[in-house]
């Protein structure tokens, strides 16, 4: 007689869940291994023992509405087929629903008959920001000998640009591709901080399936919700990789159980919650389908990839159509157009048609083709459809365009991204010091760089502002814009950026706001100060739990957007430096009332000078400073914080005055050091009537003149 399937479940959870199933037959499972398969590696299989530390993630999983138990009864389940071939035994443990459950396509369901490429996967490497999904893509193109053995890599190789390496994040999606066992692996490594989603948007039309990348201990953050929410709106295979499954406090039960809880809350399908875990350590370069049984190398993942990850979908014998998804530009070359191609086959010197959305079409020539071959561009004479690849020869192309056949060529979906939620107005320089440390000063330069810009970052938006020298630029958080300011910085541009501001709806007469999901891992002893803070800023708690075996709380809040703004600082300062925050787009809600985000006041100078000893020696007893002695100041600059609400201006460039009275002996004076502002710490601390003054070697703070200044 069958068990009933709570029964069934019980069972299923002694065997482990290297391999989470939406529903497994486990008394075939238990049948399975106990055959004794020869295996890659071999999970622990303790059948007398009731109380494993692996549970089944259903039992523990609240399901959805119009979502039972008996949906998931045996006589919808499928059995795992397992394989017994000696040629690859790590076929044994491996096993994906989407791969097998694909059947056919009639001729009913697709005019044009699509077919399969199998010496292909394109997979996009996911996950929230620090779970170590650059240092893994690092180990797979050392292990697939994309390098000598004696040639000299840095670590992160994929972040190449500067900023990206001083900052130790990813910021630009980029591509890579690597060989294993006679399958072409094209790699493309995507930023994980939230304000960069458009990028790992775009390029979700170019893959097939996704590697989910989650940290041993966190486990899914707001980024991974977000990535896969997208993936699976897309359809794409998911492969979920518990990294850093090293760390002495890594929990691998709770990371998967929590992310198949993600899966059913996001209503992913049967198939894509029958997604295969592998447990890997990314900086030694392991893995495996077991966290107590790594394999030496990356051996698993790769086979995991091959296996569960199907190759492209093309039209062989259709029309070409090739979805430009990222643009690059070369002094040489021009610009590069980068994409997969869906259908056709294109060749160096093809003539083609450039199609947009409104069927609005213009014709070009290809004059350059090249693919991704290891960790750079290859010339190609012609790449067929599944492949990506790099195209040069037209000019004009954006990102979103169809490049298709001459004749017949129609346009592809155009891309979507989600809609910016902060906007910041960006003006020409007015401070006296303007032109003496950038090259470009005028609001042509500054128009026509922002305009560039919107040309390769589509989350990204421009528009005029009410004078003709100023433009609002609106973004996916400060962090999204504040990247673009510090490349401008770079470029030798001179400017003045205001106070970010949420962008808000308005619909049916009343005024809605954004609101994000914020993620704050705080030590237990300064909880207490973070909860406070967070609740003056209008925050709603959501969750909040113990962190491994470190003495860190999660806590989680819905806050309007508003309330952000200045907040990391703030948490920092509470929290004695110690508070990780991480933030994410939720939705649109209700008008929170009116909060302030800053309590005191600011130092203003009130005259142009250079400051002097003498003068800070007395200021400082006012507040913190952000000038030391010998700095050049003007009449309306911010030179520090005021101990007190409103601003108070002082004289920090008073001289000595000079006496022929001496004094027995000199008084030395004692000054405080100075507090060090970055640019994103001065986006975050000006409030409505102050700007920030942008030049190659400095970031000022002043007050804005146009505006009636609030004081004492």
């Amino acid at each position: 007689m069958a068990l009933p399937v709570k029964a069934q479940l019980s069972n299923y959870a002694q065997y482990g869940n290297s391999h989470v199933d939406c529903g497994l037959r486990p008394s075939k499972l238990a049948m399975e291994m106990a055959v004794g398969i020869h295996s890659y590696v071999t999970p622990t299989v303790n059948p007398n023992h009731r109380n494993s530390s692996f549970s089944s993630p259903i039992l523990r999983t609240q399901l959805p509405v119009g979502r039972t138990l008996s949906s998931y009864s045996s006589s919808n389940i499928k059995s795992p087929s397992f394989s017994h071939s000696r040629r690859n035994p790590l076929h044994s443990f491996i096993k994906c629903s989407v791969s097998e459950a694909e059947a056919p396509e009639t001729a009913s369901e697709n005019k044009v008959a699509l077919v399969r490429r199998n010496d292909i996967r394109n997979i996009a490497i996911v996950a929230h920001v620090d779970h170590g999904k650059t240092t893994l893509v690092d180990a797979m193109l050392k292990q697939a000998k994309v390098f000598r053995d004696n040639q000299v890599v840095e670590e992160r190789i994929m972040d190449s640009n500067d900023l990206e390496r001083e900052r130790g994040i990813t910021i630009l999606s980029k591509n890579t591709s690597i060989t294993y066992k006679d399958t072409k692996m094209n790699i493309i490594d995507t930023p994980g901080h939230s304000d960069f989603g458009g990028e790992v948007e775009r390029v979700l039309n170019m893959v097939e399936g996704i590697i989910l990348v989650v940290d041993s201990v966190e486990g899914p953050m707001p980024q991974t919700r977000f990535v896969l929410k997208k993936a699976l709106e897309f359809g794409h295979a998911v492969v979920v990789v518990v990294n850093k499954i090293d760390r002495p406090s890594a929990r691998p039960d709770f990371v998967i159980n929590s992310t198949f809880e993600l899966f059913i809350e996001l209503n992913a399908s049967d198939e894509q919650c029958d997604f295969q875990a592998v447990y890997a350590s990314g900086i030694k370069g392991m893995a495996g389908l077991s966290p107590d049984n790594l394999a030496d190398d990356l051996g698993p993942l790769f086979e995991t990839i091959i296996r569960c990850i199907p190759g492209p979908k093309i039209k062989k014998d259709g029309s070409l159509q090739m979805l430009v998804t990222s643009t690059e530009y070369d002094e040489h070359k021009g610009r590069i157009a980068i994409g997969r191609l869906h259908a056709g086959v294109l060749t160096r010197g093809m003539d083609v048609r450039i199609c947009t959305t409104e069927d609005s079409c213009r014709f070009g020539k290809v004059s350059e083709l090249f693919v991704f071959e290891k960790f750079y561009r290859a010339p190609a004479e012609s790449v067929e459809a599944g492949d990506i690849c790099a195209v040069c020869g037209v000019g004009d192309v954006q990102i979103g365009e169809t490049i298709a056949d001459k004749n017949d060529g129609k346009p592809l979906p155009a891309i979507r991204v989600e809609e910016p939620t902060v906007k910041m107005a960006f003006s020409i320089n007015t401070s006296p010091f303007v032109g003496r440390e950038g090259k470009y000063v005028t609001s042509r330069n500054l128009r026509d760089r922002l305009y560039r810009e919107l040309e390769r970052n589509l989350a990204m938006k421009v528009e005029d502002g009410e004078t003709a020298d100023t433009f609002l630029v609106s973004g996916r958080g400060t962090l999204h814009l504040t990247i673009l300011i510090e490349n401008m910085r770079r470029e030798n541009f001179e400017f003045m950026v205001g106070p970010p501001k949420v962008i808000n709806k308005k619909v049916d007469d009343k005024v809605l706001e954004p609101y994000e999901i914020a993620t704050v891992e705080v030590p237990e002893v300064h909880m207490g100060s973070v909860v406070e803070l967070l609740g003056k800023r209008k925050g709603q708690m959501v969750d909040m739990q113990g962190l491994g075996s470190e003495g860190t709380t999660l806590l989680k809040y819905k806050i309007p957007t508003r309330g952000l703004l200045g907040l990391r600082n703030a948490i920092l300062t509470a929290s004695r430096g110690t508070a990780i925050l991480n933030t994410i787009f939720d939705s649109y809600g209700p008008w929170a009332g009116d909060m302030s985000t800053r309590d005191l006041g600011s130092l203003v100078a009130f005259e142009d000078g250079t400051t002097t000893s003498y003068a800070l020696a007395s200021s400082q007893e006012r507040g913190q400073l952000f000038v030391k002695p010998g700095a050049e100041v003007y009449k309306g600059q911010i030179v520090g914080i005021h101990q007190r609400p409103g601003d108070l201006s002082l004289n920090v460039c008073k001289k000595k005055a000079a006496t022929n009275v001496r004094s027995n002996k000199e008084v030395s004076v004692v000054l405080d050091t100075p507090m060090d502002y970055s640019l994103d710490d001065c986006i975050e601390y000006i409030q409505e009537d102050e700007l920030v003054e942008v030049t190659p070697k400095s970031v000022r703070m002043s007050k804005n003149p146009k505006i009636n200044r609030k004081g004492r």
